[in-house]
């Protein structure tokens, strides 16, 4: 039996008749979502896969959602590194309101029209929702990616398709750019991925001492052999001073290095130069310890030398050794010396002596250079890049907290990143490229993965508990 001849069955107007019913029925029994284009930033060359990518724009766009009941039964997985949540809903969004809305905007993006022609990524088949592209579902506040599209169900009723399909599953973060400007999108991955945890500096102060001088210092000591095969830092002995009183006696430490496996004595630096000393007759200087031998040394006392220094002011935000400038005598020679510094504290806890000089009648001026010459300010920009000035260590801002109460005893802020390039280094200026934002790093915690059911430490340490492999095979031995 033929057709009936009085519907035409796919006029035009039959079509859009059905369009706008759908596209009604969605505004009606919808959810609004944020469907989120990716843009592909580079690809093999080779396997033509994809190695970086970004999501940066956002549409909102409803969208009926198919599994009322929930999520998908089965989805949640328990595996050996804990629960995995797989969940998975199915929407239905308009076919022409895609076409209308989102596909214009893509294409003019992919173009470069709207980047003074300049085009820094490429947006694959703007014509539908593509696979691997981002659903922003906010009743779960979660992203969701797409997996499949099916384009064809229901199959050309009066000749055409209305509606694409989604088939989305829980969205596993793989390090991609995520910066929509929507804060509860944006932060929905703020913790996702291997993160780097900077502890920020910027409140230095400078350290400051005072020099003591007096006559019979053991100013300086030689090394005659470095010695060999020290396993650990020697013991450096000073004979007593003669004038029979402890407080008078120098003392030093020894500095070790190791060349090609093989550890010796590099210097001896002088951490009490004593006092009544004879200069035509120096002390004994032994070494002991550390598990090495061979090592020897000669004092040399003179008079009119610096004996010790006093810290006056530890200071702040010292990563690495800070100059001493020392003044000198009107007749003689300047004194030389080493500060020493705590790298986690970021203070200096003392100065050793190399020379303790001579012909000082006065203690002389001693001057600890500053922490950082560097400015320091601004606040760090979401996902943009910032650089180690001494490592060229690059990572991407995921967070930063600034603190209000800024004083010594506490930093400034911390800054979490992500992609990192390689590791920082405590002490060097952490830069923003697009804020300028310019602070010390103090600190890290490297490689800290944010997962709520990440249980690996749990089974290892309860694994550890059940089978103690340190003593003996429990499985039995060959």
């Amino acid at each position: 039996m033929a057709l009936n001849p009085f519907f035409l069955q796919g006029s035009s107007n039959e079509q859009y008749l059905i369009q706008d019913l759908i596209n009604e029925h969605l505004k009606i029994y919808g959810i609004d979502v944020y469907y989120l284009p990716r843009k592909f930033l580079s690809s093999d060359n080779i396997l033509n896969e994809v190695e970086t990518s970004k999501f940066d724009d956002s549409f909102i766009l409803e969208a009926y959602l198919e599994n009322y009941e929930g999520y998908s039964p089965g989805s949640d997985i328990m595996t050996k590194f804990g629960l995995r949540l797989k969940n998975e809903i199915n929407l239905v969004i308009s076919k022409e309101r895609f076409e209308e809305f989102i596909t214009p905007f893509l294409q003019t993006r992919q173009k470069g029209i709207d980047d003074k022609n300049i085009q820094d990524y490429d947006i694959e088949l703007t014509s539908r929702p593509k696979e691997g592209d981002l659903i922003y579902f906010p009743l779960g506040e979660r992203l969701f990616e797409i997996k499949r599209v099916e384009f064809e169900k229901p199959f050309y009723q009066l000749g055409k398709n209305y509606v694409y399909e989604l088939q989305c599953e829980l969205y596993e973060y793989e390090n991609e750019d995520i910066d929509t400007s929507i804060t509860e999108i944006d932060e929905t991955v703020k913790d996702e991925g291997y993160i780097t945890s900077l502890i920020l500096g910027g409140n230095q102060t400078n350290a400051s001492a005072t020099s003591s001088i007096d006559d019979g210092v053991v100013s300086k000591i030689t090394i005659n052999d470095d010695g060999s095969s020290y396993s650990s830092i020697p013991t450096i002995n000073i004979s007593g001073s003669p004038t029979g009183d402890p407080q008078d006696n120098a003392t030093a430490v020894a500095i070790t290095t190791s060349i090609g496996g093989a550890k010796s004595i590099e210097s001896i630096e002088i951490t009490f130069g004593g006092r009544g000393y004879n200069i035509s007759n120096p002390p004994l200087i032994t070494i002991t310890g550390g598990g090495g031998a061979g090592s020897a040394a000669t004092c040399i006392v003179t008079n009119g030398s610096i004996s010790k220094f006093t810290i006056t002011n530890n200071g702040s935000e010292y990563y690495s050794e800070p100059t001493v400038t020392i003044a000198g005598p009107s007749i003689g020679q300047t004194a030389i010396a080493k500060a020493v510094f705590n790298s986690s504290t970021g203070k200096v806890t003392g100065i050793q002596i190399i020379n303790a000089g001579f012909g000082y009648t006065q203690a002389p001026v001693v001057q600890i250079s500053s922490a950082s010459t560097i400015s320091i300010g601004g606040t760090y920009l979401y996902s943009e890049t910032v650089t180690g000035s001494l490592s060229g260590t690059t990572a991407e801002v995921r967070d930063y907290n600034l603190r209000t109460d800024l004083d010594i005893n506490n930093p400034p802020g911390d800054l979490r990143v992500a992609i990192n390039n390689g590791q920082f280094s405590p002490g060097e200026i952490i830069v923003g490229s697009a804020s300028s934002a310019r602070y010390i790093l103090k600190s890290y915690d490297n490689n800290s993965y944010e997962e709520s059911y990440d249980r690996n430490e749990e089974f290892e340490t309860e694994a550890d508990n059940i089978l103690d492999f340190t003593e003996k095979n429990p499985f039995g031995e060959y």
